[in-house]
């Protein structure tokens, strides 16, 4: 969302709860959380319904490929979760294209070589020939693993080794993105296709 349409969110929220309470009402006015700005009121004109789909479809408009919605491989409808791997529609179950799990610490390229992933497997064994599923950091893509490597981390005075996957899928701006949201909390899927 866009600051403008952050504002407008919580001028709306703030609205909401404090509708039938003056007191409440002014506490939120005096915090900015009611706004009078009409860029931010203007968003709100035709209800919040219309807000909400007037964001969505500027977001499917500007960046779909940052969109992850998580279809049944079979079916093609939406599951019940990003994380969802069983069909809530025609009951199809897609728990088996998971082979591993990979906690993303870092990323790096090395010039002349593969964009390089590093983290550790949580569970499973990672081949190359699979692929890694980016979509739940926000890039709508499964990159293949072109290579598999170790890497020797050094921090305060400590070692350890981190796997590093190396594909060359990734355009240089999905590798500014990946480096750009740092430090990591995801833990993604290594899947086969």
């Amino acid at each position: 969302m866009t600051n403008h349409e952050k504002l407008a969110l919580k001028h709306q929220m703030s609205s909401f709860k404090s509708n039938e309470n003056p007191q409440f009402r002014k506490i939120m006015i005096d915090k900015g959380w009611i706004s009078s700005d009409p860029e931010i009121t203007n968003l709100l004109e035709n209800g919040y319904e219309i807000f909400k789909q007037n964001i969505v479809t500027r977001i499917m408009t500007e960046t779909p490929e940052k969109v992850f919605l998580n279809n049944c491989p079979k079916c093609n409808k939406l599951a019940r979760t990003p994380h969802a791997k069983q069909c809530r529609h025609c009951g199809y179950s897609w728990h088996h294209l998971t082979v591993a799990q990979f906690t993303l610490n870092d990323t790096f390229q090395i010039t002349g070589r593969k964009f390089f992933l590093t983290g550790q497997i949580i569970e499973g064994e990672i081949k190359e020939g699979q692929h890694i599923d980016l979509r739940m950091l926000g890039l709508n893509k499964k990159i293949k693993i072109e290579s598999i490597e170790f890497v020797l981390k050094r921090q305060d005075g400590k070692a350890w080794e981190d796997i590093a996957l190396g594909t060359n899928e990734l355009t240089e701006q999905d590798k500014e993105y990946l480096k750009s949201i740092h430090p990591f909390k995801k833990t993604l899927d290594i899947i086969i296709e």
